[in-house]
Formats: structure tokens, C-alpha cells, sequence
């Protein structure tokens, strides 16, 4: 039984992340300025999913690298720029967002992507919308 549940650990830690669903995923972006008229909805593609994480609680008998806490980010993008209709001349009606390409589990990097778990927001215009298909 014991080699039994080690073979089965050591297969868990080495072939985990196969077993990730981290993949684009489509997504609305709902952008609106003051200035402008009207509020966007733009439907984009972010990376979601869930990613194979490893419990903390035996960090006295692993290794460091085996106690992984990996997140769905994305491992390709670009970057896509919409016009916010009905902005006068003063205003910037451009709004730039990022579309998933490709995605993997891995570190979350702060450099463009949200780190934190906060409390769920509404994504939703409190003007009349506009959709722009990209």
C-alpha cells in the first residue's frame, strides 16, 4: 500500500499540469469616460481556468518547488485598441485591452496581470452601450 501511495505522489507532482483546464476564455469588457456618451461592451478573450495546485500543509516534508500555487495567466497576448463612441474633440475616446492568445499555469506576474483575490465587481455601463466586436 505504502510504495502504492508513494508511486501515485511522485505521478501527481510529475504529470500534474496536464490535468490544468487553463484556456482562453471569451469575456466582456464593459468601458465607459465621464466625457463620453456612450459605454463600450467589448468582447475579448482573457485566460481562465483552473490550474493544479499543491497543499502547503506537508511543506515540512516536500521540497520548495514541489509546493507550486500556480494561476491561470496568460502565456501569449496582444494588445487591441477600441473607439469609445461619442467623446468630444477634447477627450481620448481610446481604450487599449489586452486579448488572450494563449494561456498556461503559472506565477502570477504583476507586470499586467491582477494578483490579488478581491471581492467579485459587476462589470455592467451605467450609459447607453455600444458593442464592439474585435
Amino acid at each position: 500500500m505504502t510504495c502504492f501511495f508513494v508511486m501515485s505522489l511522485l505521478f501527481g507532482l510529475t504529470f500534474g499540469q496536464t490535468a490544468s483546464l487553463c484556456a482562453p476564455s471569451e469575456y466582456i469588457i464593459h468601458v465607459e469616460k465621464r466625457e463620453c456618451a456612450y459605454c463600450l461592451a467589448i468582447n475579448t478573450t482573457i485566460c481562465a481556468g483552473f490550474c493544479m495546485t499543491r497543499d502547503s500543509n506537508g511543506k515540512k516534508l516536500l521540497l520548495k518547488s514541489a509546493l507550486s500555487q500556480n494561476v491561470c495567466t496568460y502565456k501569449e497576448m496582444l494588445y487591441q485598441t477600441a473607439l469609445i463612441p461619442g467623446c468630444p474633440h477634447h477627450t481620448i475616446p481610446y481604450y487599449s485591452y489586452p486579448v488572450a492568445v494563449s494561456c498556461k499555469c503559472g506565477k502570477c506576474n504583476t507586470d499586467y496581470s491582477d494578483c490579488v483575490h478581491e471581492k467579485v465587481r459587476t462589470n455592467y455601463c451605467t450609459k447607453p452601450q455600444k458593442l464592439c466586436n474585435v
